[in-house]
């Protein structure tokens, strides 16, 4: 078991040396809206702070944990949202990491009576860093004791990568159904942090949902289902998600599938000023639940009060988790 996790790590840290990396992807995809999708920026039209952490495959050496923390308002003087997130990915304990900042703007037009639309755009600044000292090569291992040499490879270039980002996005939606395009990494800026080129491949989104009141009487406005769909692809891999959450008062269950990938629950706890969700993904694949441990994910939202609500803004009802 052992071996097969080393080999894993090897092959993960390798392949995101080349080049053939994705970008970090949230399971509580709507707890985090301007990483979805930047036209999301002031959609709620009062201030919100959004903090995320995700565990990906805790029991693997070469395990994957991001952090992420997002702000965005509505701003009635520009008709639009202004948002700024930061964001910090590790891959196998720190051997790959990267950092990025960014700066959001959307753009709220009302269409008609029912329908509007947001559009925004995203410019980031990316820092990729590479710990050769963690990497691990053959001419380091004895047959029988394992990892006791000292590796003959040097480094090179200086494991050190910035570079700036752009990324744009559209969301239209009414009172009940809503859906999304975002095309991130515009620009196809060069990630390589040894010698070579290494263009970031871009990445594009599809996202789609409905928020559909239940119940009677009393339980008309506190009872809603909402199934969603969400699909991804970025330089030949595709994700496919599909699922729904349910929303009784205060409490959020959600369930999704992630084609070939992993079963998704979801539970979270929403007021007026914060809402917190957790998240399990159930590994599914050849890797095995058993093996991987599977992924958690944390995340905590803040409401923050309106000094004056804009008039004839429409507030989106897409999910909060």
């Amino acid at each position: 078991m052992k071996i097969k996790n080393l080999a894993f790590f090897i092959a993960t840290a390798l392949i995101a040396v080349e080049g053939f990396s994705q970008d970090p992807t949230f399971t509580q995809f709507y707890a985090n809206p301007v990483y979805l999708n930047p036209a999301l920026a002031g959609s709620t039209g009062c201030p919100r702070i959004a903090m995320n952490y995700r565990n990906e495959w805790p029991q693997l050496t070469g395990n994957y944990v991001t952090y992420s923390l997002s702000y965005d308002s509505y701003v009635k003087n520009i008709s639009g949202g202004l948002g700024f997130i930061a964001l910090h990915d590790q891959q196998g304990r720190g051997t790959i990491s990267t950092t990025m900042v960014g700066a959001i703007y959307s753009y709220n037009l009302k269409l008609t009576r029912k329908f509007s639309m947001m559009a925004g755009v995203r410019a980031a600044y990316f820092q990729k860093y590479l710990d050769w000292s963690k990497l691990t090569f053959g001419d380091m291992i004895d047959p029988r004791r394992g990892f006791i040499y000292q590796t003959g490879d040097v480094p090179r270039g200086n494991g050190r990568r910035g570079f700036f980002d752009a990324s744009a996005g559209l969301v239209g939606y009414t009172d009940i159904f809503y859906f999304g395009v975002a095309a991130h990494h515009l620009n196809r800026p060069d990630e390589s942090m040894i010698l070579g080129s290494s263009k970031l491949p871009m990445r594009f989104t599809g996202h789609a949902g409905a928020n559909i009141k239940l119940g009677r009487g009393k339980f008309t406005n506190s009872t809603s289902i909402s199934p969603n769909v969400i699909y991804q692809y970025q330089n030949g891999f595709q994700e496919l998600s599909i699922g729904t959450y349910i929303r009784y008062e205060n409490f959020t269950a959600g369930a999704w599938y992630r084609n070939r990938d992993a079963f998704i629950l979801c539970l979270g706890i929403q007021t007026p000023k914060f809402k917190i969700g957790y998240s399990y993904d159930v590994t599914v694949s050849k890797l095995g639940n058993g093996v991987s441990g599977g992924s958690h994910e944390i995340s905590l939202g803040l409401n923050l009060a309106c000094k004056k609500k804009a008039k004839n803004f429409r507030k989106i009802s897409c999910p909060s988790f």
